[in-house]
């Protein structure tokens, strides 16, 4: 009697399977061949990043190379043809060197070519910054310190990873400016801050002793613009007293 209660058990449970087969059964068949053209297409997306990528890496190498051998404008064409067509990360990393690229034959593009970097929302906000610092660096030799402040004074007040070098932009456009006091303010604001790099506080520290006795000694003019220090006139050159005991030439 165990072994009929058991085959009908069993009769029952397979009858049971069959109509969960017949009304859900090509559903599950749709979901693993989903799941099998999932993870082929998953796997030729990675293979086609990866060959985009290396062609990319190839061609980068070339532009570089173009570049270091003085080779500026031809360096800038393949940069420019890798911004439009490479994959993210290489496409931002060549906009970059287009533009170092087009500053070393014109300033003032480079200039703008990072002020466009700059204002780029589809970059990241660390290469937005890194444009803003790239800018500045070129106006420390080429423009005025309101052009370099107008770039970088926003991350040197604030709490940027880059609030370093935007400061040392300003001391340096500040010091070739001839602005001694405000030099020596500007570096005193770097080397006080605690985690400031050592090269920047190194060369903090030179400015701010190349620009201390004169900025403590010129006083300030009428408006606040200090006035220019004071030159003594050349005197005739007079040689030295002969030591005590030593024969006067004659």
């Amino acid at each position: 009697m165990t072994d009929i209660f058991h085959e009908i058990d069993e009769d029952l449970r397979r009858e049971r399977f069959r109509r969960l087969w017949d009304r859900f059964g090509i559903y599950l068949i749709i979901a693993v061949v989903a799941v099998i053209l999932g993870t082929a297409a998953f796997s030729g997306y990675r293979w086609w990043v990866q060959k985009q990528a290396q062609a990319a890496s190839v061609q980068f190498e070339a532009a570089v190379k173009l570049a270091d051998a003085g080779k500026h404008q031809e360096a800038e064409a393949a940069f420019t043809t890798l911004a439009k067509d490479a994959p993210s990360g290489y496409r931002a990393l060549a906009r970059f060197r287009a533009a170092g690229e087009l500053s070393a034959r014109d300033a003032a593009a480079g200039v703008a070519a990072f002020d466009a970097l700059a204002a780029d929302t589809s970059l990241t906000v660390i290469e937005r910054d890194l444009a803003r610092i790239r800018a500045g660096l070129m106006l420390v030799d080429t423009g005025t310190v309101d052009a370099v402040k107008q770039r970088v004074q926003a991350l040197a007040d604030g709490q940027s990873p880059l609030r370093h070098a935007a400061r040392e932009l300003i001391a340096l456009a500040q010091y070739r400016a001839g602005d001694l006091p405000a030099t020596n303010a500007t570096a005193s604001t770097i080397i006080a801050d605690p985690e400031v790099p050592y090269g920047v506080r190194s060369r903090a520290e030179l400015l701010r002793t190349l620009s201390a006795p004169v900025a403590a000694a010129v006083p300030a003019a009428p408006g606040g613009t200090p006035a220019a220090p004071a030159v003594a006139p050349a005197s005739p050159s007079v040689p030295p007293a002969p030591a005590a005991g030593t024969p006067a030439t004659q």
